[in-house]
């Protein structure tokens, strides 16, 4: 295929999770057999075996033919059938594998050729696109009306000639002689994933605030590029909880071993890989060992503490280095609160906001100000275990003291964004502002927020989003205003939801509808006072021209003057009596 490039569009910086994988399964001196398209970063991690790529595409070939000990072009024909390997990735799946060139073996056929090609002991590391999976459900077009260029195949649930789930995966894998080892869930797309979940974990820990975490964030970062039915972060985490975060997936990364003599396991696998924050800090990744969940950081960007340049000015800054220790228990704070206000609980909602407000205030210095992670810990980074908070994440670190009550005004009004611009049911006015039920929510925690300090909690969240980001000075400000305009008849930030957008309309039409009545009564008002106020001047006029209101004007005069004439006398006489000047000074 000489005028065609499969290379993927959308890069992450290392190979991102994949890349992080493919690293810890490929052992120094390796043979590697990447095939069919990868971003040509996933090579960069794999410079410590040896590497063939096997593509369809020339260009392609070109393009990473001086990174790669060797380049095979054909598709899976080209192999020569003497030819073994310690690892094949195929993390594009199996159908940018075959070319539209010669024979077509099906993707049947692929398998079975790439299976051949493992030694025994050999290890296949193999991505199947889900189509049910998350990715699917919220695409506002139907897959099966795909006319880009690049749907050479369809990939749907009808083609009876390949596997749809994960059941029918290790069905195929064992027909071919391989044993599935590991699955991994990828979110947000199974194309380029920015986490990877360890399906088990899905499956046992489905109130898990790490797990919760990460596929929100996942999905909420990797669909913002376009519109979508509804929100795939709300989805993914109702999914999670339901125990079908791995059934829901967009896509799978399978293991999958050769029997043969080598009766080593291999290296440990991660549970959770994740890139998240800033490019270079690297794949944060989650290992399970006796004590519990542990956090650790791989690839470049481990030793870096502050972005840069100008670090000293943000206002927070991600440090990878405090991303060691156990991983805490508990569900995600913001998933609770939610919970409680659907529920109109107030009492569970009232112990919540109290526990988290104390938590805060439990760990402010003498003077009440905040430092690190917990100036920063929002209901979307905080786990509750009972009666416990934790930070989830520590990396997030404020670069200054925050006074207590800004700390809390900031999380409470994230929070309250969240419940208002996503529609969500709650137990307080309809008619209140963000500003307002953020007032609310302090004082449901048992603290006395006023506006003055919402706005300044909102100018601190405007500058640690803006350091985050990476943003310069003019668009921090755009960012401020566009944080201080936000209503509650606004659709969420994040992907434009269709359904989130038809409720923010609804939002918007309840509210005009209550400010056409409630302009309606104001002029049936002004309509009855300007109707009394006509019938009093009428009356006025009526009187003022009268025989009896001349009369007594006539005999009110008299009695005016001299009730005027007394008031000038009583005030001469008593200047008279009065002490002179000149006696005051003596």
């Amino acid at each position: 295929m000489l005028a065609w490039s499969d290379l993927p569009e959308q890069r992450l910086a290392d190979g991102g999770p994949l890349g992080a994988l493919a690293a810890r399964v490929v052992p120094a001196g390796a043979r590697v057999l990447l095939a069919g398209p990868h971003d040509p970063a996933l090579l960069d991690r794999l410079a410590h075996a040896k590497v063939t790529c096997l593509l369809r595409s020339h260009p392609d070939a070109v393009a990473l033919a001086d990174r790669a000990a060797r380049v095979v072009v054909g598709g899976p024909t080209g192999l020569d059938p003497a030819d073994t390997f310690d690892v094949v990735v195929a993390g594009a799946g199996l159908d940018a594998v075959e070319s539209v060139e010669g024979a077509r073996l099906g993707w049947t056929g692929v398998l079975a050729r790439l299976a051949a090609a493992l030694r025994p002991g050999g290890t296949l590391l193999l991505r199947l696109d889900n189509p049910l999976g998350v990715s699917r459900l919220v695409a506002p077009t139907p897959w099966y009306a795909d006319r880009d260029d690049a749907a050479w195949s369809i990939g749907g649930v009808l083609d009876p000639g390949r596997p749809a789930n994960r059941e029918q995966l290790r069905a195929r894998l064992a027909e071919v002689g391989l044993t599935t080892d590991a699955d991994y869930a990828a979110y947000p797309g199974p194309g380029a994933p920015t986490a990877l979940v360890a399906a088990d974990a899905l499956e046992r820990r489905p109130t898990s605030g790490l797990l919760d975490a990460v596929l929100h964030g996942a999905c909420a970062g990797g669909f913002a590029a376009g519109p979508v039915l509804q929100d795939p972060a709300r989805l993914a985490v109702d999914a999670l909880h339901a125990g079908l975060g791995a059934a829901l997936a967009p896509g799978w990364l399978t293991l999958a071993r050769r029997p043969g003599h080598d009766t080593s396991t291999g290296p440990a696998l991660p549970v959770v890989l994740v890139q998240t924050g800033p490019p270079g800090v690297g794949v944060v990744e989650v290992s399970d060992r006796a004590d519990g969940w542990h956090w650790s950081v791989t690839g470049g960007g481990a030793d870096r503490t502050r972005p840069a340049p100008f670090a000293s000015r943000e206002a927070a800054h991600r440090d990878p280095a405090a991303l060691t220790g156990p991983v805490p228990p508990g569900r995600l704070l913001r998933t609770v609160l939610l919970d409680g206000c659907l529920r109109r609980d107030l009492d569970a909602l009232r112990r919540l906001l109290r526990g988290y407000a104390g938590w805060l205030a439990g760990r402010a210095d003498p003077d009440g100000r905040l430092t690190g992670a917990v100036a920063l810990a929002d209901p979307d980074n905080v786990v509750v275990d009972g009666d416990a908070f934790a930070v989830l994440d520590p990396s997030w670190r404020a670069s200054e003291p925050l006074a207590l009550k800004v700390a809390l005004a900031q999380g409470l009004w994230r929070f309250a964004v969240t419940l208002l611009t996503g529609g969500y049911a709650h137990p307080w006015p309809s008619t209140l502002d963000v500003a307002g039920l953020t007032v609310v929510l302090g004082g449901v925690a048992g603290h006395d927020l006023d506006r003055a300090t919402v706005d300044t909690a909102v100018e601190t969240e405007a500058a640690v989003a803006a350091a985050l980001r990476g943003l310069d000075a003019d668009r921090r400000g755009t960012l401020a205003t566009e944080l201080r305009a936000v209503t509650p008849t606004d659709p969420p930030a994040g992907p434009r939801s269709y359904q989130q957008m038809r409720e923010a309309w609804v939002r918007q039409r309840e509210e005009l509808t209550r400010l056409a009545a409630l302009l309606k009564w104001t002029e049936e008002l002004l309509t009855s006072r300007e109707r009394a106020l006509r019938r009093a001047d009428a009356t006025i006029n009526l009187l003022s021209g009268s025989l009896s209101y001349r009369v007594g004007r006539l005999a009110i005069t008299p009695a005016r003057l001299a009730k005027r004439g007394a008031r000038a006398a009583k005030r001469r006489a008593r200047e008279a009596l009065g002490p002179k000047p000149q006696e005051e000074q003596q």
